[in-house]
Parts: structure tokens; sequence; C-alpha cells
């Protein structure tokens, strides 16, 4: 986990037009979309010191993303940090998402001293719903997302929501130190403090 590189917006924009990659999202993004993507996530980075990090493997390939990022108004944990993570295809499956998410989640509980991190996503993305069970965090509602249109197959959505004292939380994963450097390739100070909620557009 890292800050962006001019070098990722490439691979970047390939994985955002992958229909599969977008499966979940009500589009899939062009390139000129991916970059003004990449453009908000630093200047978040920039204002609040925290957000989506890069996420490389040892080898130094971009896969994708994974961080903290304010969950959106008119949502469940609204004003709140959402640890969300967007992987290529060719990641799938190999553990990376719950390793990085882990990393994240890490930074959120000791570095920002927060009380509780959420996730969420459509109801029919069984997949991330995976990695939320698998870094501890529970069901907390279902609800239909304000910002897509009544009808659509992804309106439903799911809140999922873990607390730094939850019995089953993060503590049982993996635990990162403040220059945690893993297979994702981790780097990332413990020292993340939000000074406001600013939302990304995933």
């Amino acid at each position: 986990m890292r800050r962006w590189r001019e070098d990722d917006r490439e691979p970047f924009a390939a994985m955002n037009a992958d229909p599969e990659v977008m499966q979940y999202f009500p589009a899939p993004l062009d390139r000129a979309a991916s970059d003004a993507l990449v453009d908000r996530i630093e200047d978040l980075f920039g204002r609040q010191g925290f957000g989506l990090w890069a996420l490389e493997v040892s080898t130094g390939e971009f896969i994708g993303f994974t961080g903290l990022n304010p969950m959106p108004p008119g949502v469940p944990g609204a004003g709140g940090l959402e640890v969300g993570w967007r992987l290529a295809r060719h990641a799938w499956h190999h553990g990376y998402a719950t390793e990085a998410a882990t990393a994240a989640a890490g930074v959120a509980f000791e570095g920002a001293g927060l009380a509780e991190i959420w996730s969420m996503t459509a109801a029919a993305n069984v997949p991330s719903q995976a990695v939320m069970r698998r870094l501890g965090m529970t069901l907390h509602t279902r609800f239909d997302h304000p910002a897509i249109e009544a009808g659509h197959p992804l309106r439903p959505h799911v809140a999922y929501r873990l607390a730094r004292s939850s019995p089953s939380g993060w503590r049982s994963a993996p635990r990162y130190g403040s220059h945690h450097r893993s297979r994702v390739g981790t780097s990332v100070p413990s020292r993340h403090i939000p000074s406001e909620n600013q939302e990304i557009s995933r």
C-alpha cells in the first residue's frame, strides 16, 4: 500500500474499463473518469493524509487499491470511514484484498484511533461481503443506495460494521506495525488522522 504514481494511471484505467471488475458498479469508467478518480484520491491525501492507497505486489506490479474513504451522505454510517478495495481481475482469489484491508483497518484503529469502520457494497456482491466477514465485520443493515436509480439491480446495498472493541474484530486477523511490508508491498505510516470528511466516489 503506497501513494499513487503517474505510471499507475494506465493499468488503473484498464482495470476500471473491465466489465467484470466493474460488475457491481453502475458502469465501467473511461480513461478520463479513471484519471479524475486518481486526482480526487490524491487530493484527499493532500488535505487529510489518508485515503485509498495504490496496491502493488512484491514484484512492484500495480494491482488496484485499498484503504479508507469517507462514507457518503444518505447511507448507514454516513460521516464515518469505510474500508474499501478494488483489484484487477488477475489479482483475485489470492487473499490480497483481505490482507491489504486488514492493514487499512490497522491504520484506522491504531493510527487514527477510530472507534469503528464501515464497508458497503451491492447486495449481489457476494465476494466482497466474504472479505468483510473475514475482517471480522458483521452485517449492520440492508438499504437502497440513494445515488442509484430505483429499479436498478445494484440499488439494493448492504452495510457492514466493525467496532474496535468487537469480540470478532480485526485483532483476530494478522496485525501490522507502523511500516509493514507484506506480499502486497504494504508500507503505510500509522499516523493518519482524519481532519474532515470528504467523499470520493468509487
